[in-house]
């Protein structure tokens, strides 16, 4: 090679390393700046460096997963999607937030494939998880049991996922249920409420007779838990081993109507196989109710009171519909009732002390004392407290009221009644701070919403 060859070379190789250098400079420096926007949550900014330099390293595998991580935190899940696919070969983190995101799109199909991928490559409790979470979107219960199963081979220690593992075997295996809830009860103690419910059920359901009774009684237990889904299908296999049974019928007629839809037919079914099971006719007062027929509902109750006068629970009823035609007295008289056939239960006290509260009915001679004796009958009990403060809070006992919410909520901090009536009480005594802190934890902190809505009406009428 001559010299001029040679010279020629160098001139080429040092242009194209003059050319290239910047562009590497840069890349490094978006990777720099994307891992600094990473660390304080500015996602979209960290997906976007990331896809850039992406583009420069086009040899490193981890930029566009990177990108596609960042682009999911963010919530831009199309996005997402669109690095992901340009990723040859993604780790567990990947693998678990590519499916997510075709979780959060509506593909739930491709979710579960994409999570399925990844468990050929890692095997990964996250993923176990996120798998059982589609499933679960699909009603695919055995699927979701599955994965449950898998995952606590993986991770002895979540709570979760043994409560929902408990909760599906009430359904596919009851005997085998006792010892996932109990373990979930054992590794998170917030569970002890729903899981006492669950296994007090599954003790009565071993003593029963026949197949049928035991389904409606986990159902129940199910519903009592918030679980419709789950309670939808013991009814179900109730009526299955038995379709003669009249309080299935009725109860999956509740599970219906607890899912949106009517469940007026399971309803009427239920009547036409047993028209004097109070169960079926309290269950029938409950869809009046809904239906806004107070009348009805009254009726209902009245012939559930007729069939089974031991039950405080349908004077209870009795009075609640009375209160809803707007006659107070009669009301009033089917309460106390209620509380002399169950003096010993806090519930029924408790009632009778909010019916006087929110009807400002007799609060000072019956409201009051009423909401001392529940407290009194069962003073660990939020929802007791609760009342007794709101009988404080209408009668002017701010200070009273304030102490003793704060009792409820230091009891169950979940007990979002108490926290709504807390926030009053603080706009009575002008502390509009600490009004205003309260209301927007019910409203970020209530999964549910049942109690968001409230708190988000009282942020917007006191603080426009």
């Amino acid at each position: 090679m001559s010299q001029q060859k040679k010279t020629s070379g160098i001139i080429v190789a040092l242009l194209f390393l003059a050319f290239i250098t910047p562009i590497f400079i840069s890349g490094f420096i978006n990777i720099k700046n994307a891992e600094n926007a990473n660390q304080v949550g500015e996602y979209k900014t960290a997906s976007e460096l990331y896809a850039q330099a992406a583009k420069i390293f086009f040899w490193q595998n981890d930029l566009w997963e990177k990108a596609g991580i960042a682009s999911a935190q963010a919530q831009d899940y199309s996005t997402a999607i669109f690095y992901f696919q340009k990723v040859n070969q993604l780790s567990e983190q990947g693998w678990a937030w590519f499916g997510t995101s075709y979780f959060q799109t509506g593909e739930i199909e491709k979710a579960i494939s994409t999570f399925e991928s990844g468990l050929k490559e890692n095997q990964s409790a996250t993923l176990y998880r996120l798998l059982a979470s589609a499933y679960r979107s699909q009603k695919n219960w055995e699927a979701e049991k599955n994965a449950l199963e898998n995952q606590i081979q993986l991770d002895s220690q979540d709570a979760y996922a043994h409560y929902r593992l408990g909760i599906l075997l009430m359904i596919f295996s009851p005997a085998e249920a006792f010892d996932k809830l109990k373990r979930a009860s054992t590794l998170n103690v917030e569970t002890d409420s729903a899981v006492d419910t669950l296994i007090t059920a599954l003790n009565i359901a071993d003593t029963q007779n026949n197949e049928s009774d035991k389904y409606v009684t986990i159902g129940r237990a199910l519903g009592l838990v918030q679980e419709w889904d789950l309670a939808f299908v013991a009814f179900d296999k109730a009526i299955e081993f038995d379709n003669q049974n009249a309080e299935a019928w009725a109860w999956l007629g509740e599970a219906k109507q607890q899912q949106g839809q009517d469940g007026s037919v399971e309803l009427d079914k239920a009547l036409l196989l047993n028209h004097t099971s109070a169960t079926v006719r309290g269950l029938r007062a409950l869809y009046w109710n809904r239906q806004e027929k107070y009348a009805q509902m009254l009726a209902e109750y009245s012939l559930a009171n007729e069939f089974e006068p031991t039950n405080p629970a349908w004077l209870a009823g009795i009075g609640e519909a009375h209160t809803k035609l707007g006659d107070l007295i009669s009301a009033l008289g089917a309460y106390q009732q209620a509380v002399e056939l169950a003096p010993a239960d806090a519930t029924y006290w408790r009632l009778l002390a909010m019916f006087c509260a929110e009807n400002n009915f007799y609060i000072e001679e019956i409201g009051l004392p009423s909401a001392e004796q529940a407290v009194s009958l069962s003073p660990n009990d939020a929802a007791n407290l609760d009342a007794l403060g709101y009988v404080y809070f209408l009668s002017g006992r701010y200070s009273n009221a304030e102490l003793t919410f704060l009792q409820a909520i230091e009891l169950s901090p979940q007990y979002f009644p108490a926290h709504l009536h807390l926030a009053l009480t603080y706009l009575a005594q002008n502390n509009r701070t600490a009004a205003y802190n309260t209301l927007a934890f019910v409203r970020d902190a209530d999964v549910s919403g049942i109690y968001r809505e409230s708190a988000q009406q009282l942020l917007n009428q006191y603080f426009p």
